[in-house]
């Protein structure tokens, strides 16, 4: 079993939760969004955000607005929605749940 195999698997299965929760207080353009997951040691690369960002947009989780750059072209700034909210909201509550689960089967004393 490839080691490296699982730890992406394990990553993708959080990135959607953690970039709604990155947008949970302001809106971010892309280039923030890759900056704040990269910062947190979450490594992913643009091929897999953009996509992901579009398929959120498009369940109605995410809006966006363009805003003119001084240094280059518009950017695309996306923000939660009211349903993005409430969807993060269960996120948390799963997360918290599952998160509790795991560590009392994995740090069993």
């Amino acid at each position: 079993m490839n080691i490296e195999n699982t730890k992406a698997q394990m990553r993708k299965g959080v990135l959607e939760f953690c970039i709604l929760s990155v947008l949970k207080d302001k809106e971010a353009y892309t280039s923030e969004i890759l900056d704040t997951l990269k910062n947190a040691k979450l490594l992913v690369v643009e091929g897999t955000v953009y996509p992901l960002l579009t398929r959120l947009k498009n369940d109605e989780l995410l809006s966006y607005r363009w805003e003119e750059s001084t240094s280059g072209p518009p950017r695309k700034y996306y923000g939660l929605t009211e349903e993005g909210q409430t969807f993060l909201n269960e996120l948390n509550s799963t997360w918290t749940e599952l998160s509790d689960a795991v560590n009392i089967i994995t740090i069993q004393k």
